[in-house]
């Protein structure tokens, strides 16, 4: 039988797809058997991957399926195989949990030091394994870890803080310690629990606690503190703490009726949070409070949040003073870097500034570029031309390994998590030309959430075009044109939004490429008349798209054209945005750094940093980030000419 030549090109086309939808569907079914705890159909799947490099995968979840019956050398030779993949890490994790369970403290002692994921349980079981040898530093390491945080710690901890209050070294003092951090992290059941170690006399009463975590303005208007001892005086902290939260007036208030009753050491701590929270809901009161700390030591978010009063203020000896205040460690962050060499320069220290700012300009980010603007550098314009150029050999040898294999067939079944696992784990070893090359197979994937990640890696060697992928522009172009948005803007926001990746859904339910939130797609959708939108579109394209661009349109209407402001309204909301401004002329980096949330702020520095590099690439007019950072008006001002516009 002869066949045309056109029909057996077609069969060699699609064979390999055929297989590749085949093995998906096998694997699918495997994974499934394995949630469903089906051994047998488990098993017979497995054979089909002997040579795959998805048998990982599959060998993992039959160990995992019978951990307990398993023989160790079995699981030992699983263990020490050299296949770059995480489920190998996973598992040697999950084992060592069982071998502390089960207190064999040889085999966990022998496979423990080969662990590369990291978490509080086997940090303790660890702890425990040691202890047969160092019984005395084993159970120090236990009370550093103690004192660690406000958070409830794992069931294998217990037997070493039972050992540490035993036999002293964890005593009283430490109690109040880990007390006072459970409280400032709100955790009123770590309170409970901790209070039940101090002597009855001392020990807190777990109703006041629950009455001062409930209402603390009532219990405070209740609780009378004449005469007070500690845990009295310490429940009544735990409300001033609860209410500066909410609103530091009110619990500014209540310490005048109350401050007497409590010792230097208590106001200094309580003034310590007051200011906290007073700057973190952009209180101008907040460095005046701070001050009343005196020489009492602040803890880092406090320090950051001092200095980012001291910005508002426009205050640059404060601004300095806070930054020196604060740890080697947290000095040697970026952003601090960069206000403090503002400071330097602010107080006529310049050359010690211009050292700061030259080292940092050499950073790929937002305060690399402000740094870099400031001594009049351009820190991307040589590099944004330069793209890089591998070879079909390099590619192809790249595509080999099993590491790249099993991500793209992992994000091919939609898998994301597990593709994320395994790329994250592969290209953490690789070298910039790795990087590089594993970037160029995953934008050719359309796997763009993962070729930025490892662009994003690189030290030396650069390509820009992938850190700064720019795909869907014929889709964009007409709903930009549209809106006459910038398209550097657009690319900055939606790169921070969803990495490109069109089915993206963050935990608060925003959807697709522009990450739009379900009640703000139904807003917009009535806005433009589409009578028939239903929230099933949001998660296409092209709807996301329209969607997404005439609201960045809107809000960036709303601020009269400023895109910082806009940033922010698009991911906190409007109100929020506009409330964010001071009763004087900010800086564009000032406000950013003082935007109280935390996601908020990282998205919008970002977003613009982003938009530079965009419009770099795009050939657009130069606009330096600092420039298109600008001045955020004044709130009166703002709030003048929006009255004067609506008229």
């Amino acid at each position: 039988m002869h066949f045309p030549m056109k029909f057996l090109f077609l069969v060699v086309l699609l064979f390999p797809m055929l297989a590749a939808a085949n093995q998906d569907a096998d694997f699918l079914a495997a994974r499934d058997a394995f949630r469903v705890s089906d051994g047998a159909r488990l098993d017979r799947i497995a054979a089909r991957f002997k040579h795959s490099p998805l048998e990982p995968y599959l060998t993992y979840y039959q160990l995992r399926l019978n951990l307990e019956s398993t023989e160790a050398a079995t699981i030992q030779a699983f263990l020490a195989r050299t296949d770059d993949t995480p489920v190998i890490d996973r598992l040697r994790g999950e084992w060592l949990k069982q071998l502390g369970k089960k207190q064999q403290w040889d085999a966990f002692a022998a496979e423990y030091p080969r662990l590369l994921s990291e978490d509080a349980e086997l940090t303790c079981y660890a702890l425990q394994a040691r202890r047969r040898l160092q019984e005395e530093d084993v159970l120090h390491e236990a009370r550093n870890l103690w004192l660690s945080s406000g958070k409830e710690l794992p069931e294998s901890c217990a037997p070493l803080f039972d050992a540490a209050f035993a036999s002293g070294i964890i005593g009283a003092a430490d109690v109040w310690l880990r007390l006072r951090l459970a409280l400032e992290a709100g955790n009123v059941s770590l309170a409970k629990q901790l209070s039940t170690r101090l002597p009855p006399a001392r020990a807190l009463s777990a109703a006041a606690l629950d009455s001062a975590a409930a209402d603390p303005e009532h219990y405070l208007n209740k609780v009378k503190l004449d005469h007070a001892f500690e845990a009295q005086r310490t429940v009544a902290m735990f409300a001033l703490q609860r209410l500066a939260k909410q609103l530091p007036q009110l619990a500014y208030e209540q310490w005048h009726k109350n401050a007497a009753y409590f010792h230097e050491a208590e106001q200094r701590y309580f003034f310590g949070w007051l200011a906290y929270e007073a700057a973190r809901k952009q209180d101008a009161r907040a460095l005046e409070w701070f001050k009343a700390v005196g020489d009492a030591p602040l803890t880092e978010p406090q320090l950051a949040w001092r200095t980012r009063a001291a910005l508002r203020a426009q205050d640059w000896h404060e601004v300095l003073a806070s930054v020196q205040l604060m740890t080697p460690q947290q000095q040697r962050e970026g952003v601090w870097r960069y206000w403090k060499a503002r400071a330097l320069m602010m107080t006529g220290q310049s050359d010690e500034a211009e050292k700061i700012l030259g080292v940092l300009s050499s950073e790929y980010n937002f305060y690399g570029q402000l740094a870099a603007e400031e001594i009049g550098a351009a820190p991307a314009s040589g590099m944004l031309s330069a793209s890089f150029q591998p070879s079909k050999e390099e590619l192809n040898a790249m595509l080999a390994q099993p590491a790249i294999q099993r991500t793209l067939a992992l994000y091919r079944m939609d898998l994301r998590t597990d593709a994320a696992r395994e790329w994250a784990y592969a290209v953490s070893k690789f070298d910039d030309r790795q990087l590089l090359l594993a970037s160029e197979i995953a934008r050719r994937n359309e796997m763009f959430d993962r070729a930025i990640t490892a662009a994003d890696r690189t030290v030396q060697l650069h390509d820009f075009n992938l850190r700064y992928l720019a795909p869907f522009r014929n889709e964009l172009q007409g709903h930009i044109r549209q809106n006459d948005l910038d398209e550097a803007w657009v690319y900055g926001l939606m790169r921070q939004e969803s990495r490109f990746v069109t089915q993206a859904k963050s935990n608060v339910g925003a959807s697709g490429l522009m990450q739009i939130m379900p009640a703000t797609a139904r807003w917009v959708a009535r806005k433009l008349g589409m009578s028939s939108y239903r929230n099933s579109l949001i998660q296409q394209m092209e709807t996301n798209l329209k969607l997404g661009t005439y609201y960045m349109k809107t809000v960036l209407a709303l601020f009269d054209n400023n895109p910082v402001l806009a940033s922010a309204a698009y991911n906190a909301g409007p109100s929020r945005a506009r409330n964010w401004r001071a009763d004087t002329p900010l800086e564009g980096a000032v406000y950013a750094e003082t935007i109280p949330f935390d996601e908020t702020r990282d998205y919008v520095k970002k977003v613009m940093s982003n938009t530079v590099y965009y419009s770099k690439l795009f050939g657009q007019p130069p606009h330096t980030l600092k420039q298109r950072m600008g001045v955020i008006v004044a709130k009166n001002a703002a709030n003048q000419q929006a009255t004067a516009d609506e008229k």
